[in-house]
């Protein structure tokens, strides 16, 4: 190479053997040789028919760029490629069920157990099945949504829980003092529940907070207005459709379609799963 005629034109179209070919990742500080302009890579996206990375500089800004030569990473011409190719959905390690389970061979689904695992909506048992889902058929348990907690009481009292008819409950927003606290220690002191009932929660709005950001290109979840319905705020802040109840669910199937296995979970709901599975499955 010519170094004394060595510039931007000689590195957004350099021949393909000169520079290494590097896979473009979140995070990733970049500066585009032609416009100066530095950041680092926050999405990538298809647009076009072509990959297009966004770089947003230190003063929050965004610019989008396409794939390919033109680019320094450390200082170092590269030519940046497209991501390396993730598993599907949803597939975990091979051998390995999307909770890191050994798989077990050859298992068939076991007859449903009188056993329950409530969980408090839709979402929170399409989630839990995703990641669980496996692991619980081997069990022979069930996952049911609630539809809300309010009137818990009344729903444990008429499942009547006992000795080899066990409920696990996994509760939203289970902190200190909240209405959810209140709500699941009055179910504990009720009569049949001690050593039949176990109730654990995440801390969480709602369990969509449970993806970790990072999964979802993003550092954290956004704030939402008080007063504001907060899956509706959500959907906002992300610049997708939120005005009925059909947006939310499409919403909500993106986030799904995120999670793969459980390390894209955040630790405080894997934990609380974990111990009502436990709970469940141990004599």
């Amino acid at each position: 190479m010519d170094y004394q005629n060595w510039g931007p034109r000689g590195i957004s179209a350099p021949a393909k053997s000169e520079l290494p070919e590097v896979p473009v990742e979140r995070g990733m500080v970049l500066e585009d040789v032609q416009s100066g302009w530095v950041g680092a890579v926050t999405r990538v996206e298809k647009s076009g028919g072509m990959h297009v990375v966004a770089l947003e500089d230190r003063r929050g800004k965004s610019r989008s760029f396409k794939l390919g030569f033109g680019f320094l990473l450390e200082g170092r011409p590269i030519r940046l490629i497209p991501p390396a190719p993730r598993p599907a959905a949803g597939a975990p390690v091979a051998g390995r069920t999307a909770s890191g389970s050994v798989r077990v061979a050859g298992q068939r689904a076991q007859v449903a157990k009188a056993s329950r695992i409530w969980v408090e909506g839709k979402h929170d048992a399409e989630l839990v099945e995703k990641v669980w889902g496996d692991d619980l058929r081997v069990e022979g348990i069930v996952v049911e949504p609630l539809h809300g907690i309010d009137d818990l009481a009344a729903a444990v009292a008429g499942f009547n829980p006992g000795p080899g008819r066990r409920l696990g409950v996994l509760v939203d927003h289970l902190v200190p003092d909240s209405k959810e606290s209140r709500i699941a220690d009055a179910v504990m002191a009720s009569p049949g529940a001690a050593g039949n009932v176990l109730i654990v929660g995440h801390p969480y709005v709602d369990v969509w907070q449970a993806i970790r950001p990072a999964v979802l290109g993003i550092d954290k979840w956004p704030a939402v207005p008080r007063g504001q319905d907060w899956k509706t705020g959500i959907l906002k802040a992300f610049g997708w459709p939120h005005a009925n109840k059909e947006d939310i669910g499409l919403g909500w199937q993106k986030l799904l379609g995120a999670v793969r296995t459980y390390a894209d979970l955040e630790a405080s709901l894997l934990g609380r799963v974990e111990e009502v599975i436990d709970f469940l499955t141990v004599p």
